[in-house]
């Protein structure tokens, strides 16, 4: 019975640490763009990479390099263009 004693306080610690956890998230914006983030699951698309070329020609490896560039800007563009 004087288990009880000891165990009340101590849960009552614990839910106030928890409480004041929640309430130091909310402020400072964890819960502000829940959307977001699991949409963006949704509409991402896979990337693909240009082939590469022998290194023999150093020409064909910087136009397989402008390439990659081209197509991580593409990409970054279509994804803020879209909006949840």
């Amino acid at each position: 019975m004087s288990v009880i004693f000891l165990l009340i306080p101590l849960s009552i610690v614990i839910a106030a640490c928890f409480f004041v956890a929640f309430i130091w998230a909310v402020r400072s914006g964890q819960y502000e763009d829940t959307c977001t983030p699991s949409m963006r699951l949704l509409t991402e698309e896979k990337k693909t990479l240009a082939p590469i070329s022998d290194s023999s020609s150093p020409s064909s490896s910087s136009s397989s390099s402008k390439s990659l560039t081209a197509i991580e800007d593409e990409n970054d563009d279509e994804d803020d263009s879209k909006s949840c």
